[in-house]
């Protein structure tokens, strides 16, 4: 082994290491202090692990570096058992990020929450891994082909798929926190986190030294990117409304009262005009928040689902911001007063004993023949 693949390697090991016991030791602070605002669902406790995920692919990383090492220093790189750890940290790896993105309130919404298409592409990168490893012993020594590494193609395009997640779920965290300029390099050091792979597949890319060099930065810019999610989400959190301190009151149609004292708003009341459908469709997650048990407390929301698309209900928090003129600071989220349980279903997050509703605004509601469904709800 070179000193320049002995340097890379101890790098790589020794950063990896401290990231993820950075990002676990975060996680758990988190879990602990925050536990009552991540658990989602009342029947679930469903406790968001995406940075803990995010912690265990690093560990992995720090395995694989380990290997690394041991397979350099024994000569032992082109035996078959070696290819088969490294195609093994490979899979765990990429279930890692996948399930971290799982959690990730901002990746696409074919992952985020999304039980049945996970476990789909989970299926997906365990035979991908298993054609990687399959294609590299049948091939032998025909595995390169004009500079190509044959069997290394469907790992590259597994890591490119988790890549554009990746940098699609981290953009836009960043951009709606506030943070544009971290966005930005975030996309910039997940491109550099995939062309770091290049020279798996294409084997004459770059020298050595440059392809190390590519590989420590991508992975220490990772770790110190994924840093900075965990303050942030520290932050978020803290400033998030408990879920008992949220009052609310439909006082008569398009007017409510609201009380969120953490984003100081008290006794405020709200009068949605020409604002119909916001207003509905809040009232109905009100009334189901409120009336409902299990699954009838929840809306579907899809293009096949009560409420037809996810831009109704940020339109409700977009009126109250503006009717009350809150700044950036105390300004509402969406999460702030609609959780997501999973599977297209939202939820007010507040108490149903803190929901008020006027009995002559219910009945009047629950009359209407297009709200019979209402009427079962509230019986």
């Amino acid at each position: 082994m070179n000193n320049l693949t002995q340097f890379y390697n101890l790098s790589h090991i020794f950063i990896s290491f401290v990231g993820a016991v950075l990002l676990w030791a975060i996680w758990y602070h988190i879990k602990t202090n925050f536990k009552h605002l991540l658990e989602e669902n009342d029947t679930e406790k469903r406790v968001d692990k995406g940075l803990l995920f995010l912690s265990f692919a690093m560990f992995i990383w720090v395995a694989s570096g380990v290997w690394s090492y041991i397979g350099n220093a024994l000569h032992i790189t082109q035996t078959t058992y070696y290819q088969l750890f490294v195609n093994l940290f490979s899979i765990i790896n990429n279930l890692y990020l996948l399930l971290a993105l799982f959690y990730f309130y901002y990746a696409p919404t074919f992952i985020y929450n999304n039980i049945k298409n996970v476990k789909i592409i989970i299926g997906i990168i365990v035979i991908t891994s298993i054609a990687t490893f399959g294609l590299a012993s049948y091939l032998g020594e025909h595995n390169i082909v004009n500079g190509i590494k044959i069997s290394s193609i469907p790992d590259l395009t597994v890591s490119a798929f988790l890549c554009w997640a990746m940098a699609v779920a981290f953009y836009r965290t960043f951009t709606h926190r506030g943070l544009q300029i971290i966005s930005y390099i975030s996309v910039a050091v997940i491109v550099l986190v995939f062309t770091s792979q290049l020279s798996e597949v294409f084997v004459r890319f770059g020298s050595d030294f440059s392809n190390h060099l590519i590989k420590i930065i991508a992975k220490t810019s990772l770790i110190a990117i994924c840093l900075v999610l965990a303050t942030t989400w520290v932050i978020r959190l803290a400033s998030m409304p408990k879920p008992n301190e949220i009052r609310i009151q439909f006082l008569d149609w398009g007017l409510i009262n609201l009380s969120i004292p953490s984003k100081e708003i008290r006794n405020q009341t709200i009068d949605f005009k020409s604002k119909t459908t916001q207003y509905k469709n809040l009232l109905k997650l009100a009334i189901r928040r409120k009336y409902g048990e299990g699954e009838t407390q929840s809306i579907v929301v899809n293009s096949g689902g009560e409420i037809k698309s996810q831009t109704y209900l940020t339109r409700i928090i977009d009126n109250i911001n503006t009717i009350l003129n809150l700044e950036d600071a105390t300004a509402l989220e969406r999460r702030d007063l609609i959780t997501f349980i999973g599977e297209g279903k939202y939820r007010l997050r507040m108490l149903p004993t803190n929901i008020s509703i006027d009995e002559a605004l219910l009945s009047e509601f629950n009359n209407n023949t297009e709200n019979q469904v209402y009427k079962e709800v509230c019986s």
